[in-house]
């Protein structure tokens, strides 16, 4: 994007009038004309409409910048209970049937699924009443940008084509969602070979 004259914005390339001149939106692959014609790069930033919602504009040595409007932090709230309650439904969806052809007589669910079960309600349960305690937005951002520390073994893959896991590891930063993760472990998951730790900072 471009300014002309320090206010006009301009997005996209296109033929434009300067004084009695019409030039070709090939001017635009030109810098040092358009430059004299007072025209220069242009770049915004724009506010993240999870949380605010979009001002007025400001622009300054050639950016331009929207003033950030909180969101009403219970709407925020209401919708994150919802994504926990979501979350804690899909979990247990996978397995209900085995609830069922136990309650119908039939073969009863391993008891490690059932503690999975049973930590994804008291998981779930506790993220609500978490999330009902947030009272600012700064506190609602936090929570669902949790820091965390990640740490993996790193992958190697042969002439072969086989993969293995370590022994070197290595570090990153991540930032967690907290009405999506959970520290319950399904027991019928595929075992990350390249886990080693999560860790929250």
């Amino acid at each position: 994007m471009w300014l002309q004259n320090g206010t006009q914005i301009i997005k996209t390339p296109r033929s434009l009038t300067v004084g009695d001149i019409t030039y070709p939106s090939a001017v635009f692959r030109d810098k040092d004309l358009l430059a004299t014609l007072g025209i220069t790069p242009y770049r915004e930033v724009k506010v993240n409409q999870r949380y605010y919602w979009q001002g007025e504009l400001t622009i300054e040595d050639g950016v331009g910048t929207y003033a950030e409007i909180d969101r009403d932090v219970d709407q925020l709230k209401e919708g994150m209970v919802s994504t926990v309650k979501g979350q804690v439904g899909s979990k247990l969806k996978a397995t209900d049937w085995q609830v069922i052809r136990e309650m119908d007589g039939g073969t009863a669910m391993a008891q490690d699924l059932k503690d999975y079960r049973s930590a994804v309600r008291l998981e779930g349960n506790a993220k609500e009443t978490e999330i009902l305690a947030l009272a600012t937005l700064a506190d609602v951002i936090a929570y669902e940008n949790k820091p965390y520390t990640s740490v993996t073994k790193v992958k190697h893959t042969s002439e072969e084509g086989v993969e293995t896991y370590g022994p070197e590891t290595e570090e990153s930063d991540v930032e967690l969602n907290m009405t999506m993760h959970f520290e319950a472990t399904d027991p019928t998951e595929e075992v990350d070979p390249s886990f080693v730790s999560l860790t929250a900072k």
